[in-house]
């Protein structure tokens, strides 16, 4: 069996067959739209009502101790925490550019944010091809705690990350569909 083949067949359906299609015309203003009050998002730097932004550009990305509940979040900051997750993936196992919270530069549009996590995943994915069964194998490396475990085990975490995050944006654009236009029966 080719486990390799496997693991990126998986996630490439996903991203091919249900995420990527579902982002396609992305407006400023769904990416932007705060279903509550009190969303993490992105925003102009010094404008965060966050306890903590992080982002070496005009923008910045909310951040906090976790709180309960922890704050509903907006398709911006869910698109940036998924582009810096696979810019941070790329530079610790795959030779890409040094990224972090940081140092990464969050989007302030909707084509922007997602130019970048088609660039990011179009990176990742062709460092996981990269592996073969050999680097699914081997260690991690870091961080510590999972230094001892197989490669696989991060590339399959990242999976979930894109499932999970890709499905709560793809439900925010639905809810912004239906809140944000006037109708029958609609708020």
């Amino acid at each position: 069996m080719d486990w390799n083949g496997e693991v990126v067949e998986q996630i490439e359906t996903h991203w091919h067959a249900r995420l990527r299609p579902r982002l396609e015309g992305l407006t400023d203003d769904e990416y932007f739209w705060q279903p509550v009050d009190g969303c993490w998002t992105v925003a102009r730097r010094g404008e965060s009502k966050a306890p903590l932004s992080f982002g070496a550009g005009e923008f910045t990305w909310d951040y906090g101790d976790r709180e309960d509940p922890e704050p509903v979040t907006t398709i911006a900051w869910r698109l940036g925490h998924l582009s810096s997750s696979l810019a941070q993936s790329c530079a610790r196992r795959f030779g890409g550019p040094p990224a972090d919270l940081a140092t990464f530069e969050y989007a302030g549009t909707a084509d922007g944010a997602l130019a970048q996590l088609d660039d990011y995943y179009g990176r990742w994915i062709d460092g996981v091809r990269s592996l073969g069964e050999d680097g699914l194998i081997r260690p991690q490396g870091s961080p510590p705690a999972f230094a001892d475990a197989p490669m696989a085990r991060a590339i399959m975490y990242s999976n979930v990350e894109l499932v999970h995050h890709g499905a709560e944006i793809c439900l925010l654009r639905d809810l912004y569909l239906r809140f944000t236009r006037p109708g029958p029966g609609r708020p």
